[in-house]
């Protein structure tokens, strides 16, 4: 790595690992999304090591203001956490979820695909389509396809949006079942064999998932009747 570096800082101008760490700096302030490294790659004079490239600048930035993170698989600038209380008067109020769509969220991230008939299930109680519906809007939530069951229902499953509102870089950040337990959200003497699901969030439909069909309308949002 160290080689290859001084080849790219000898060879000068736009080559230089300097000019990269400005061009990658650039790149990612002007960006709505986080960037991932292929990305930056693409974008990047070809040879430079992009990982010693975010590295650099992740160190450039450590003691400012604003610190480059890594969220949602990609890099992003994000107010440093010291600082972010001189923000909070002036943060964009988020929309107020319920008990319930907060209920809906997390069993949605933790075992996705699920299907509304599922959720009931963990839930113990039926389902609103509003908390549904307030989750999509919010772009936290997606519909991913139909189940492959009688009545083809249709199954949900996370966003980047969710992992950038929480600050997590990948689903598999999401808290374990120790540390739940740790945080107090879970009762330290759980029945025997409780568990929670290692989450994954994989675009990729399972074997037990369909695509979308016309029976989907986009604008509308699922075909399913609203049971409470």
């Amino acid at each position: 790595m160290s080689a290859q570096i001084e080849r790219i800082d000898r060879s000068g101008g736009a080559e230089s690992l300097a000019e990269a760490v400005r061009i990658a700096e650039a790149l990612i302030f002007a960006s709505a999304q986080p960037l991932t490294e292929t990305d930056l790659r693409g974008r990047l004079p070809e040879g430079v090591p992009v990982a010693e490239v975010l590295a650099r600048l992740q160190a450039l930035y450590s003691s400012r203001g604003v610190n480059l993170v890594q969220v949602a698989g990609g890099w992003t600038f994000r107010t440093a956490s010291d600082l972010s209380y001189l923000l909070a008067r002036d943060a964009q109020e988020p929309r107020k979820l319920s008990r319930a769509a907060l209920e809906v969220l997390a069993i949605i991230a933790y075992h996705q695909p699920a299907t509304r008939a599922e959720i009931e299930e963990i839930r113990g109680v039926t389902t609103s389509r509003g908390s549904l519906d307030a989750l999509l809007e919010t772009g936290w939530i997606r519909i991913r396809g139909r189940r492959r069951t009688p009545g083809r229902p249709v199954t949900y499953g996370t966003t980047p949006a969710f992992l950038g509102q929480f600050g997590l870089d990948s689903i598999e950040d999401l808290p374990g079942l120790e540390d739940l337990k740790g945080a107090g959200f879970l009762d330290r003497k759980l029945p025997p064999g409780f568990s929670v699901p290692m989450p994954s969030d994989d675009t990729a439909l399972r074997e037990d998932e369909d695509e979308l069909d016309d029976m989907f309308d986009l604008d509308r949002g699922p075909l399913e009747p609203d049971e409470g």
